[in-house]
């Protein structure tokens, strides 16, 4: 038999406070019951969790081994009952949405508002990952939709087109680049770049382009965020690559200029992913029917 929840929770509890009694107090229970919740854990599990003294608890190399595990099933139970809680409620759709960061600081948390207003019935979560990594979320059923950018492998899922983002370089407005009347991807090459982090799409774009130029790029800080770039390139470090719309607001508030690289490949269309057994289902229909949509409208 499965061990009971409720003594799983307490285990936690008394785990991270390194007490029973004030575990048995967060769980509103007496101390009593307490103590018997974690004997039959224990003897369920025909092992000792917790070493007890007059300090409060340690953790036994069982307990240490089994706090990671329990900390899993209770949030997997939490997420469980918040998406029977939105039935519950009315809420008749729970999606879960990954998207790139590009989108993220782009267009995507206005199209998500108006599709909040329309459809109030359905819950949509959102998580920020790189393309490659949506992509196996989709596959391995972690997610519902996701928003990669074009050049992802993405063979087995379905795709619509998005939106469409530029690359643009990222500056002092001290550069000698800063007044240049069109910017191309050769003009930096000589600079020591600050760039996003290897899993990046963007940058499996960028090492492609420097072969072409027959250069190498000169990379010296990557970062994850947008906005940790653009503050490397406001502190001196180089200049920064990155999508032009979701680099443009953090950029200027921070001083920057912001320029668009002009050549054709510099653009980048952005896909919305789904596996196809998935668009069967009413909520993901309609989720990737207004985002597909939005392409139509201006970004946010």
């Amino acid at each position: 038999m499965l061990p009971d929840i409720d003594s799983l929770a307490l285990f936690v509890r008394a785990a991270e406070l390194r007490s029973l009694t004030k575990a048995a107090e967060a769980s509103h229970i007496g101390l009593a019951a307490a103590s018997r919740r974690m004997a039959l854990l224990e003897h369920r599990f025909k092992t000792p969790l917790l070493e007890r003294s007059p300090r409060g608890v340690e953790l036994t190399p069982a307990g240490v081994s089994l706090l990671p595990h329990a900390k899993a099933l209770l949030h997997e139970i939490n997420e469980m009952q918040a998406e029977m809680r939105d039935h519950a409620d009315g809420r008749k759709g729970a999606l879960r949405l990954m998207a790139n960061t590009s989108v993220m600081t782009e267009s995507l948390p206005a199209d998500l508002a108006a599709f909040s207003r329309l459809h109030p019935d359905v819950r949509v979560t959102v998580q920020e990952r790189w393309s490659v990594e949506i992509v196996r979320a989709l596959l391995a059923g972690e997610a519902d939709v996701g928003i990669v950018v074009k050049g992802t492998q993405t063979e087995s899922l379905e795709t619509r087109t998005y939106r469409t983002d530029r690359i643009a370089v990222v500056m002092p407005a001290s550069h000698p680049l800063a007044s240049v009347p069109e910017m191309k991807f050769a003009d930096v090459l000589d600079d020591d770049l600050v760039a996003l982090e290897s899993g990046a799409s963007i940058m499996r774009l960028l090492a492609e382009q420097a072969v072409i130029e027959e250069r190498t790029l000169q990379l010296r800080v990557q970062v994850r965020s947008f906005e940790a770039v653009c503050r490397m390139v406001q502190a001196g470090l180089g200049v920064g690559i990155l999508p032009f719309e979701g680099s443009s607001v953090i950029g200027q508030a921070l001083g920057l200029v912001v320029r668009p690289l002009s050549e054709p490949w510099a653009e980048r269309d952005m896909l919305v992913c789904v596996k196809s057994e998935r668009t069967n289902n009413a909520s993901v229909g309609m989720l990737v029917e207004h985002l597909v949509a939005a392409r139509a409208a201006p970004a946010a």
